[in-house]
Protein backbone atom coordinates (compact mmCIF):
# COMPACT_ATOMS: atom_id res chain seq x y z
CA UNK A 1 0.00 0.00 0.00
CA UNK A 2 1.18 3.60 -0.86
CA UNK A 3 2.21 6.49 1.62
CA UNK A 4 0.80 9.77 0.87
CA UNK A 5 1.51 13.38 2.68
CA UNK A 6 -0.78 16.19 2.77
CA UNK A 7 0.35 19.06 4.83
CA UNK A 8 -1.35 22.48 5.90
CA UNK A 9 -0.82 25.52 3.10
CA UNK A 10 -3.20 27.83 1.81
CA UNK A 11 -4.24 25.84 -0.72
CA UNK A 12 -4.68 22.57 1.15
CA UNK A 13 -7.19 23.90 4.12
CA UNK A 14 -10.45 24.81 4.56
CA UNK A 15 -10.95 27.04 7.37
CA UNK A 16 -14.42 26.79 9.99
CA UNK A 17 -16.25 25.03 7.49
CA UNK A 18 -17.20 21.52 5.72
CA UNK A 19 -18.74 21.33 2.53
CA UNK A 20 -19.50 18.15 0.22
CA UNK A 21 -17.65 20.34 -2.58
CA UNK A 22 -14.72 20.90 -1.62
CA UNK A 23 -12.13 19.35 -3.86
CA UNK A 24 -10.01 16.92 -2.68
CA UNK A 25 -6.00 17.57 -2.11
CA UNK A 26 -4.82 14.29 -2.90
CA UNK A 27 -6.91 10.60 -4.08
CA UNK A 28 -5.87 7.65 -2.60
CA UNK A 29 -6.52 3.93 -2.58
CA UNK A 30 -8.50 2.20 0.15
CA UNK A 31 -5.42 0.97 2.54
CA UNK A 32 -3.13 3.24 1.74
CA UNK A 33 -1.39 5.35 5.01
CA UNK A 34 -1.30 9.42 4.55
CA UNK A 35 0.14 11.81 6.78
CA UNK A 36 -1.80 15.23 7.50
CA UNK A 37 -0.26 18.20 8.95
CA UNK A 38 -2.75 20.91 10.87
CA UNK A 39 -2.29 23.91 11.93
CA UNK A 40 -4.48 26.21 14.54
CA UNK A 41 -4.65 29.39 15.49
CA UNK A 42 -5.98 32.96 14.64
CA UNK A 43 -3.59 35.72 14.28
CA UNK A 44 -4.73 36.82 17.93
CA UNK A 45 -3.59 33.43 18.93
CA UNK A 46 -0.06 33.52 17.63
CA UNK A 47 3.06 34.23 20.26
CA UNK A 48 5.57 37.30 20.02
CA UNK A 49 8.81 36.76 18.52
CA UNK A 50 10.60 37.48 21.20
CA UNK A 51 8.49 34.62 23.27
CA UNK A 52 11.39 32.08 21.63
CA UNK A 53 8.27 30.15 20.76
CA UNK A 54 8.11 29.42 16.87
CA UNK A 55 5.12 29.76 14.34
CA UNK A 56 5.10 27.58 11.49
CA UNK A 57 5.59 29.30 8.52
CA UNK A 58 2.53 27.64 6.64
CA UNK A 59 0.16 29.26 9.93
CA UNK A 60 1.62 32.43 8.91
CA UNK A 61 0.90 32.19 5.31
CA UNK A 62 -2.78 30.97 5.68
CA UNK A 63 -3.52 33.81 7.84
CA UNK A 64 -2.21 35.69 5.26
CA UNK A 65 -4.31 34.36 2.09
CA UNK A 66 -7.18 32.34 3.36
CA UNK A 67 -10.53 33.86 4.89
CA UNK A 68 -12.46 31.47 7.59
CA UNK A 69 -16.64 31.40 6.79
CA UNK A 70 -19.30 30.66 8.58
CA UNK A 71 -17.49 31.28 12.15
CA UNK A 72 -15.70 28.42 12.59
CA UNK A 73 -12.28 28.92 14.29
CA UNK A 74 -10.60 25.15 12.58
CA UNK A 75 -8.33 25.09 10.16
CA UNK A 76 -8.87 21.88 8.25
CA UNK A 77 -6.68 20.24 6.29
CA UNK A 78 -7.84 18.04 3.47
CA UNK A 79 -10.44 16.85 1.56
CA UNK A 80 -8.59 13.42 1.12
CA UNK A 81 -10.93 11.70 -0.86
CA UNK A 82 -10.77 7.26 -0.91
CA UNK A 83 -10.86 5.50 -4.43
CA UNK A 84 -14.27 3.12 -4.15
CA UNK A 85 -16.04 4.52 -0.92
CA UNK A 86 -19.38 5.21 -1.73
CA UNK A 87 -22.01 6.66 0.34
CA UNK A 88 -23.91 4.50 3.06
CA UNK A 89 -20.72 2.83 3.21
CA UNK A 90 -17.85 3.08 6.38
CA UNK A 91 -14.56 4.98 6.53
CA UNK A 92 -12.16 3.31 8.54
CA UNK A 93 -9.26 5.50 10.06
CA UNK A 94 -6.46 3.78 11.84
CA UNK A 95 -4.67 6.64 13.69
CA UNK A 96 -1.07 5.24 13.61
CA UNK A 97 0.39 8.15 15.00
CA UNK A 98 0.09 11.91 16.15
CA UNK A 99 3.41 13.93 17.05
CA UNK A 100 3.79 17.39 17.61
CA UNK A 101 4.01 19.97 15.02
CA UNK A 102 5.26 23.09 17.00
CA UNK A 103 6.92 23.94 20.56
CA UNK A 104 3.46 25.42 22.32
CA UNK A 105 0.03 25.60 22.34
CA UNK A 106 -2.59 28.31 23.52
CA UNK A 107 -5.59 28.09 25.76
CA UNK A 108 -8.55 30.51 25.98
CA UNK A 109 -10.70 31.65 28.34
CA UNK A 110 -14.09 33.72 26.74
CA UNK A 111 -16.96 35.04 28.29
CA UNK A 112 -20.19 33.53 27.39
CA UNK A 113 -18.95 30.49 26.30
CA UNK A 114 -17.49 27.11 27.69
CA UNK A 115 -19.26 24.77 30.51
CA UNK A 116 -19.75 28.51 33.02
CA UNK A 117 -20.61 31.14 30.78
CA UNK A 118 -21.36 34.13 32.95
CA UNK A 119 -18.67 32.73 35.55
CA UNK A 120 -15.33 34.73 33.35
CA UNK A 121 -16.30 38.28 32.85
CA UNK A 122 -12.64 38.75 31.18
CA UNK A 123 -11.12 37.09 27.82
CA UNK A 124 -7.93 35.13 28.76
CA UNK A 125 -5.91 33.97 26.15
CA UNK A 126 -2.30 32.51 27.38
CA UNK A 127 0.83 30.14 25.71
CA UNK A 128 1.79 26.83 27.04
CA UNK A 129 5.30 25.96 25.62
CA UNK A 130 5.33 22.35 24.76
CA UNK A 131 8.76 19.95 25.38
CA UNK A 132 8.65 17.04 22.33
CA UNK A 133 10.61 15.19 24.11
CA UNK A 134 9.63 14.89 27.90
CA UNK A 135 5.92 15.69 25.96
CA UNK A 136 4.57 17.84 28.36
CA UNK A 137 3.16 20.95 28.67
CA UNK A 138 4.40 24.06 31.04
CA UNK A 139 1.35 25.83 32.62
CA UNK A 140 1.56 29.53 33.69
CA UNK A 141 2.05 28.40 37.30
CA UNK A 142 4.60 25.88 36.86
CA UNK A 143 2.57 22.23 36.73
CA UNK A 144 3.93 20.38 34.03
CA UNK A 145 1.08 18.43 32.00
CA UNK A 146 1.46 15.20 30.46
CA UNK A 147 0.46 15.64 27.01
CA UNK A 148 -1.78 13.12 24.86
CA UNK A 149 -2.22 14.73 21.38
CA UNK A 150 -5.07 13.91 19.29
CA UNK A 151 -6.89 15.73 16.85
CA UNK A 152 -9.86 17.54 17.61
CA UNK A 153 -11.51 17.30 14.43
CA UNK A 154 -11.56 14.47 11.85
CA UNK A 155 -14.40 14.01 10.15
CA UNK A 156 -15.97 13.01 6.53
CA UNK A 157 -17.92 15.30 4.03
CA UNK A 158 -21.50 16.21 4.90
CA UNK A 159 -24.33 15.60 3.20
CA UNK A 160 -24.35 17.34 -0.46
CA UNK A 161 -27.74 18.35 0.59
CA UNK A 162 -26.55 20.19 3.93
CA UNK A 163 -24.61 22.69 1.82
CA UNK A 164 -21.22 24.54 3.70
CA UNK A 165 -21.77 23.75 7.40
CA UNK A 166 -19.61 25.51 10.29
CA UNK A 167 -17.15 23.10 11.95
CA UNK A 168 -18.06 23.72 15.52
CA UNK A 169 -20.59 21.34 16.18
CA UNK A 170 -20.16 17.56 16.38
CA UNK A 171 -22.47 15.72 14.12
CA UNK A 172 -22.49 12.11 12.29
CA UNK A 173 -20.07 12.69 9.58
CA UNK A 174 -17.78 12.98 12.55
CA UNK A 175 -16.45 16.66 13.27
CA UNK A 176 -15.29 18.34 16.26
CA UNK A 177 -15.59 15.32 18.56
CA UNK A 178 -13.19 16.43 20.98
CA UNK A 179 -12.66 12.86 22.35
CA UNK A 180 -9.56 12.10 24.32
CA UNK A 181 -9.88 8.74 23.28
CA UNK A 182 -8.78 9.14 20.11
CA UNK A 183 -4.97 9.69 20.43
CA UNK A 184 -2.60 7.12 18.42
CA UNK A 185 -3.47 3.52 18.62
CA UNK A 186 -7.38 3.71 18.24
CA UNK A 187 -9.42 3.26 15.07
CA UNK A 188 -12.47 5.56 14.29
CA UNK A 189 -15.48 4.79 11.96
CA UNK A 190 -17.13 7.37 10.26
CA UNK A 191 -20.51 6.97 8.36
CA UNK A 192 -19.88 7.76 4.20
CA UNK A 193 -22.00 10.10 3.24
CA UNK A 194 -20.77 11.44 -0.03
CA UNK A 195 -18.61 9.15 -2.50
CA UNK A 196 -15.11 9.52 -1.98
CA UNK A 197 -15.45 10.17 2.15
CA UNK A 198 -13.58 13.40 1.67
CA UNK A 199 -11.20 13.02 4.33
CA UNK A 200 -10.31 15.98 6.96
CA UNK A 201 -8.75 16.90 10.08
CA UNK A 202 -7.66 19.86 12.43
CA UNK A 203 -7.99 21.51 15.72
CA UNK A 204 -4.85 19.82 17.00
CA UNK A 205 -4.84 19.28 20.66
CA UNK A 206 -1.64 18.69 22.93
CA UNK A 207 -3.93 17.45 25.79
CA UNK A 208 -7.72 17.54 27.18
CA UNK A 209 -9.62 16.49 29.93
CA UNK A 210 -13.51 15.27 29.42
CA UNK A 211 -15.72 17.82 28.92
CA UNK A 212 -13.31 20.38 27.67
CA UNK A 213 -15.04 22.45 29.72
CA UNK A 214 -13.59 26.58 29.20
CA UNK A 215 -13.84 25.94 25.58
CA UNK A 216 -10.49 24.70 24.36
CA UNK A 217 -7.85 22.47 25.32
CA UNK A 218 -4.27 22.80 24.80
CA UNK A 219 -4.71 24.08 21.23
CA UNK A 220 -1.53 23.10 18.42
CA UNK A 221 -0.31 21.99 15.77
CA UNK A 222 -0.16 18.26 15.31
CA UNK A 223 1.16 15.98 12.53
CA UNK A 224 -1.30 12.94 12.15
CA UNK A 225 -0.28 9.49 9.88
CA UNK A 226 -3.82 7.91 9.06
CA UNK A 227 -4.26 4.56 7.62
CA UNK A 228 -7.89 4.80 5.21
CA UNK A 229 -10.04 1.75 4.66
CA UNK A 230 -12.80 1.72 3.11
CA UNK A 231 -15.44 -0.70 4.73
CA UNK A 232 -18.54 -1.76 2.27
CA UNK A 233 -19.80 -4.70 5.05
CA UNK A 234 -20.10 -2.13 7.44
CA UNK A 235 -23.09 0.89 7.90
CA UNK A 236 -23.63 3.15 10.57
CA UNK A 237 -25.53 6.23 11.48
CA UNK A 238 -23.17 7.70 14.32
CA UNK A 239 -19.60 7.57 14.66
CA UNK A 240 -17.60 4.78 16.62
CA UNK A 241 -13.96 3.90 17.78
CA UNK A 242 -11.97 1.17 19.03
CA UNK A 243 -9.18 1.55 21.56
CA UNK A 244 -6.46 -1.50 22.05
CA UNK A 245 -8.84 -2.16 24.82
CA UNK A 246 -12.56 -1.08 24.74
CA UNK A 247 -15.34 -0.25 22.11
CA UNK A 248 -16.74 3.25 22.07
CA UNK A 249 -19.94 4.55 20.63
CA UNK A 250 -20.52 8.24 20.30
CA UNK A 251 -23.51 10.46 19.94
CA UNK A 252 -24.08 14.29 19.65
CA UNK A 253 -26.82 16.29 20.87
CA UNK A 254 -27.50 19.83 22.69
CA UNK A 255 -29.28 17.42 25.23
CA UNK A 256 -26.84 15.49 27.21
CA UNK A 257 -29.96 13.16 28.09
CA UNK A 258 -30.68 12.51 24.24
CA UNK A 259 -26.83 12.10 23.57
CA UNK A 260 -27.07 8.81 26.37
CA UNK A 261 -30.21 7.69 24.75
CA UNK A 262 -28.50 7.37 21.07
CA UNK A 263 -25.13 5.76 22.47
CA UNK A 264 -26.19 3.33 24.87
CA UNK A 265 -28.59 2.11 22.30
CA UNK A 266 -25.84 1.93 19.90
CA UNK A 267 -23.55 0.41 22.24
CA UNK A 268 -26.80 -2.50 23.14
CA UNK A 269 -26.59 -2.72 19.31
CA UNK A 270 -22.53 -3.37 19.06
CA UNK A 271 -22.90 -6.07 22.20
CA UNK A 272 -25.71 -7.86 20.32
CA UNK A 273 -24.22 -7.97 16.62
CA UNK A 274 -20.50 -9.25 18.54
CA UNK A 275 -21.82 -11.73 21.22
CA UNK A 276 -25.27 -13.05 19.90
CA UNK A 277 -26.97 -12.54 23.47
CA UNK A 278 -29.98 -10.75 23.62
CA UNK A 279 -31.21 -6.80 23.96
CA UNK A 280 -31.92 -7.58 27.17
CA UNK A 281 -28.83 -9.22 28.34
CA UNK A 282 -26.60 -6.47 26.51
CA UNK A 283 -28.81 -3.60 28.72
CA UNK A 284 -27.75 -5.44 31.91
CA UNK A 285 -24.37 -5.84 30.59
CA UNK A 286 -23.95 -1.98 29.75
CA UNK A 287 -25.10 -1.52 33.39
CA UNK A 288 -22.27 -3.62 34.88
CA UNK A 289 -19.57 -2.89 32.84
CA UNK A 290 -20.23 0.30 30.31
CA UNK A 291 -18.99 3.64 31.34
CA UNK A 292 -20.74 6.46 29.96
CA UNK A 293 -18.56 9.66 29.25
CA UNK A 294 -19.71 13.17 28.94
CA UNK A 295 -16.67 14.14 26.11
CA UNK A 296 -17.35 18.01 25.84
CA UNK A 297 -19.74 20.16 26.49
CA UNK A 298 -18.47 23.56 24.79
CA UNK A 299 -20.05 22.96 21.02
CA UNK A 300 -23.22 23.70 20.65
CA UNK A 301 -23.51 19.60 19.79
CA UNK A 302 -22.71 18.33 23.44
CA UNK A 303 -21.40 14.52 23.36
CA UNK A 304 -21.21 11.66 25.52
CA UNK A 305 -19.00 8.25 24.65
CA UNK A 306 -19.55 4.91 25.81
CA UNK A 307 -16.83 2.75 26.48
CA UNK A 308 -16.98 -0.95 27.08
CA UNK A 309 -13.93 -3.28 27.45
CA UNK A 310 -13.66 -5.54 24.62
CA UNK A 311 -12.84 -8.45 27.45
CA UNK A 312 -16.80 -8.48 28.30
CA UNK A 313 -17.65 -9.19 24.46
CA UNK A 314 -17.99 -13.05 24.65
CA UNK A 315 -20.21 -14.97 22.54
CA UNK A 316 -23.15 -16.21 23.94
CA UNK A 317 -23.90 -19.47 24.54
Amino acid sequence: MATHRLDASPETVHWGYFDAALKPQVTVDSGDTVAISAVSGMVGHLPKPESGLTVPPELAAIHQKVQPKLGGPHILTGPVAVRGAKAGQVLEVRIKAVELHQNWGYNTIRPLAGALPHDFAQMRHIHIPLDKQRMTGKLPWGLDIELKPFFGIMAVAPPAAWGMINSPPPRKNGGNLDNKELVAGTTLYLPIFTDGALFSCGDGHGVQGDGEVCITAIETGLVGTFELIVRPDMTLEWPMAETPTHVMTMAFDPDLDDCVVIALRDMIKLICARTGISREDAYTLCSLAADLRVTQVVNGAKGIHVMLEKKFLVRGK
